[in-house]
């Protein structure tokens, strides 16, 4: 059902996506991360003025916002709080929200979505935005969407530069030197990052020595990979992102699909492969020697199954 409009007044707001390069799970637990914002892809939202109730069009669900499913909880909270904050009326708006995002893939999918939402709100109302506030409207999705978010989300899809993300200390960012080439490769396989989570704690409790000794290993590798960014030193930041994925698999949240394009991208010549994200589906990152590589190594990948696959240069 296409719901009409009553105003020529249109509000626009848009979001990248984002990566995280090194540190999942590990981040949980007090070890530093590193994430990429990822701008080849992204969510726009588009607020109208139309008379009614609050009218939701996406690509998820089409309908009175007070209908929406309970998977879009998030999205519906982040609305509501963001009309309180700029005193619109609960009411008399269509929001469109367009998102070449895959989600439940890894990639910042339902912060990217509430990030757009919040701009096209204050800007609807001609109100400005500060960070601060985009912060706290997206965590408000993201606390829905995955329970008790890092946070590492929206602050990488507000960013243009990598960033150094620390539970409880100041984001720093990071300034690469040269020019990076990866390759991202969806796996077809919706990840759940929740489950992963709780898989990750529940082997702690289990093996909390043996356990430990990996997410420390992956912070001492986040560490690592910061200072090849820096030195441009291509090699051993293959190297370590091999290493960091065989702490993540050995934490339990690789899987199959992950691993068959990790393989693949490592048989043709990736300096490194890792999963990206929760893991258990979604995506890997692999590193390439250059742009004409980067495109040998997609081409390979989209033909061994992968569902989609982006090149994406990370530039100095």
């Amino acid at each position: 059902m296409q719901k009409t409009t009553t105003s020529e007044k249109v509000a626009t707001g848009a979001a990248q996506s984002k990566l995280i390069l090194v540190g999942e799970h590990a981040v949980v637990h007090g070890q530093p991360a590193i994430a990429l914002p990822f701008p080849l892809i992204g969510a726009e939202s588009i607020v109208e003025k139309s008379r009614g109730q609050i009218y939701l069009d996406s690509s998820l669900y089409s309908g009175p916002m007070e209908l929406a499913p309970s998977s879009l909880a998030g999205i519906v909270n982040t609305v509501k709080h963001t009309l309180k904050i700029l005193q619109i009326p609960y009411r008399d708006l269509l929001i469109r929200i367009r998102s070449s995002i895959p989600p439940g893939k890894g990639l910042g999918s339902s912060a990217s979505v509430a990030i757009a939402i919040v701009k096209s709100l204050f800007k609807y109302k001609e109100e400005q935005y500060t960070k601060e506030i985009l912060l706290q409207l997206a965590n408000i999705c993201e606390t829905y969407a995955h329970g008790a978010p890092s946070g590492i989300d929206p602050l990488t899809i507000t960013s243009d530069r990598p960033i150094w993300y620390q539970k409880e200390k100041p984001v720093d960012y990071i300034d690469p030197k040269g020019n990076f080439h990866f390759v991202i490769a969806d796996s077809g396989q919706m990840a759940d990052t929740k489950t992963a989570v709780d898989t990750v704690k529940q082997m702690l409790k289990q093996a909390p020595q043996k356990m430990y000794k990996k997410i420390e290993r992956i912070g001492d590798i986040t560490y690592q990979v910061r200072e090849a960014l820096e030195k441009s030193s291509k090699q051993l930041l293959g190297y370590l992102l091999d290493e960091a994925q065989k702490e993540l698999e050995a934490l339990g949240v690789s899987d199959k699909s992950l691993n068959r394009l990790i393989e693949i991208a490592k048989s043709e010549g990736a300096l490194g492969a890792k999963l990206t994200g929760g893991g258990n589906g979604g995506c890997i990152i692999a590193l390439a020697e250059n742009e004409h590589h980067s495109q040998l190594l997609s081409e390979k990948l989209l033909q061994y199954g992968a569902h989609n696959v982006w090149s994406y240069e990370l530039k100095g």
